[in-house]
């Protein structure tokens, strides 16, 4: 039962309502039910329970999972936020409440899935389960063959390289690409640093599932595409859980042993050229001499090293150390 189990704000988030975060202010705000009682943070849900917010119920379990896929036109956002202008969902209208897997950006067009199946989402985004994506991508100036074998090899952006992929010229100004994972705008900005600018960007496959509806519509997909989609990212991890279990650990470091005490060196570069012999330690001082301490030896920094003892008559009055 307990594998079931599921944190209440990514149940929330998995039912496109709103992001985990978001779903966390509307817990916070007590306008989340379990079953009719207000639940405390970091409370998990069984698929049987009944969530609602705001008194309505987000999901039906007895609800059709529902999958689209749709054909962006340009110009359109992907976002369940309604107060967005030409937002992905009042631009289909569907019946039921569906939200989109992934994005498009608002000047691309092309494939992008539709449903109310958070469970999927996951599964078919999370970048290291290497999901192919496919692209058709025009530039506005002649495509060479050093700029596809760049494109291939992997792009230094977003302080990352990109992972290796498919490229393939089409035409004079067109090429297809093959991405498994989904960086911001990457493609463009792929292009970008090598001097290319994206004039036309159009998703053509996710998956198993290619583009085969004109743009602006979208149809179900089917059983048997639903059925081998489901095959294929089935290997996937659906949970956050797994994903920080199957991290790599760091290597733990055995703790480094003190040894004696030594000065700390100033390695300031505006000290480089300074006489290192000018900084001064001075040792414990035994009472047995009558010897005084040079009084007029300037550091070579702002800091001195000294080690005094606390019997010494002069103690409270160095105030450096």
């Amino acid at each position: 039962m307990e594998e079931n189990l599921k944190r209440l704000n990514k149940f929330i988030g998995e039912t496109g309502f709103c992001s985990r975060r978001e779903a966390d202010d509307l817990i916070e705000q007590g306008r989340v039910t379990i079953n009719g009682i207000v639940p405390e943070m970091g409370t998990k849900v069984a698929p049987s329970d009944e969530v609602r917010i705001d008194g309505k119920l987000i999901r039906d379990n007895n609800e059709k999972l529902i999958y689209l896929a749709f054909n962006k036109p340009v110009g359109i956002e992907c976002t369940t936020n309604l107060e967005v202008r030409d937002n992905i969902v009042d631009y289909i209208n569907y019946p039921k409440r569906i939200f989109p897997i992934g994005r498009l950006d608002k000047a691309s067009e092309g494939l992008i899935f539709m449903t109310n199946d958070g469970d999927i989402v996951n599964k078919i985004l999370r970048a290291r389960n290497n999901h192919e994506k496919e692209y058709t991508v025009t530039v506005n100036k002649p495509i060479t063959d050093r700029f596809i074998e760049k494109m291939g090899n992997g792009v230094p952006i977003l302080d990352t390289v990109t992972r290796k992929c498919k490229v393939e010229q089409i035409s004079k100004y067109i090429f297809k690409i093959i991405l498994t994972q989904g960086l911001n705008r990457q493609i463009r900005r792929m292009c970008e640093y090598l001097g290319y600018e994206v004039t036309a960007l159009k998703r053509i496959r996710i998956i198993n599932i290619s583009l085969d509806i004109p743009v602006g519509r979208h149809r179900e997909l089917t059983d048997a595409e639903i059925l081998e989609l489901n095959q294929l990212i089935e290997p996937s991890s659906k949970t956050e859980e797994a994903s920080f279990l199957e991290a790599p650990r760091a290597k733990k470091q055995e703790p480094r042993s003190r040894g004696a005490y030594q000065p700390r060196r100033n390695d300031s570069p505006r000290d480089n050229n300074r006489d290192n012999d000018s900084r001064k330690i001075v040792p414990n001082k035994d009472k047995s001499t009558d010897q005084k301490p040079e009084e007029n030896t300037k550091p070579a920094s702002r800091w001195k090293v000294e080690v005094i003892k606390k019997d010494d008559p002069n103690y409270k009055k160095k105030g450096d150390y």
